[in-house]
């Protein structure tokens, strides 16, 4: 590890302080809840088709965090 780079653990049940959980909410409310699939295959195929139906500019606006432009720039 160098000195440049610190490591803070988030805290548990915290989802604001990690944007990909607003993805995750993102693509079980709109795509993958309230169906049933029949096994691995279908469960697959239905978790590709919603990760591509995420535009770029869907994802941006999902993972959009005023602190972490602070933390980045």
């Amino acid at each position: 590890m160098t000195d440049t780079v610190t490591l803070v653990p988030l805290p548990p049940d915290s989802p604001e302080l990690n944007p990909v959980e607003r993805v995750w909410l993102y693509l079980r409310e709109r795509f993958l809840s309230h169906r049933v699939l029949d096994g691995y295959d279908a469960i697959a195929t239905a978790c590709c088709q919603a990760w591509s139906a995420l535009t770029p500019e869907r994802l941006r606006s999902l993972t959009h965090q005023p602190w972490v432009q602070r933390v980045t720039t």
